[in-house]
């Protein structure tokens, strides 16, 4: 931040300071019984507004039409689903290199813990950012705590997920300063995957593919790359003045 203008500091604090007086104590939220109720919370919301889900349709192209923009999702079983515009992950486009490319790695290790994190207070959760310079690298080190109280682990454990960009070939040891902090280890999972980027903004095609997620844990990435697909979409800005219904607050 010392070599960026100073109005994008001035952002990211606005954004801080809001985010706190939103929501309470924190300025961090996370779904009661995990991040697969925001995948339920845009369900009901796209059911209300007339759109159908269809489960267990693996994909096997898209249809396009004489003027080269995609008209349709085809499945497996030759079923067709006709749109005008398809959002997708890059798996998608099979990693199809005019539309996507590889920009990196994330390694992501979840680890089981019988008691918090030491040092936070018998915190039930937490969101620890380690910063490069700290550890001498060019990413920070994400470590993210939820608990029983989140509805995600059974009571008195406790799951930490931690997270960076790879940049050595022994991404295990890049988390080793991560994983000396969480105390004591019942069990971790490590995956190390691929990274991928868009290569053009979709408007060619309407096929407008979202990066992969990134090693940050608050999804602030993800959320920019959606305003991002938007604006290639609609030619507009996202209107983010609309408020949340008290009852979608209220499982949070």
């Amino acid at each position: 931040y010392l070599h960026q203008p100073m109005g994008q500091t001035m952002e990211k604090i606005k954004l801080y300071m809001y985010s706190i007086s939103r929501y309470g104590k924190s300025p961090f939220i996370y779904p009661l019984y995990g991040l697969g109720g925001l995948p339920e919370g845009f369900s009901r919301l796209c059911a209300i507004n007339g759109g159908t889900y269809m489960l267990n349709k693996p994909i096997d192209g898209f249809v396009y039409g004489e003027d080269g923009k995609v008209c349709g999702v085809k499945s497996t079983d030759g079923e067709v689903a006709r749109c005008k515009m398809v959002v997708c992950d890059p798996s998608y486009v099979n990693y199809d290199p005019k539309k996507v490319r590889k920009s990196g790695q994330v390694i992501r290790c979840i680890c089981i813990l019988g008691s918090p994190i030491p040092n936070t207070s018998n915190a039930s959760s937490c969101q620890i950012i380690i910063p490069q310079r700290q550890v001498n690298r060019t990413n920070d080190i994400y470590v993210m705590l939820v608990s029983s109280a989140h509805g995600v682990a059974l009571k008195g454990k406790y799951i930490a997920i931690i997270s960076t960009t790879v940049e050595t070939a022994d991404p295990l040891k890049e988390i080793s300063p991560a994983l000396e902090l969480l105390g004591p280890i019942e069990q971790q999972f490590v995956q190390v995957s691929d990274v991928y980027e868009a290569v053009t903004d979709g408007k060619e095609d309407n096929v407008f593919v979202s990066e992969s997620f990134d090693a940050t844990s608050h999804f602030e990435s993800a959320t920019e790359d959606v305003l991002k697909i938007w604006k290639n979409m609609t030619g507009e800005d996202l209107d983010l003045s609309v408020k949340a219904e008290p009852e979608d607050l209220q499982e949070m």
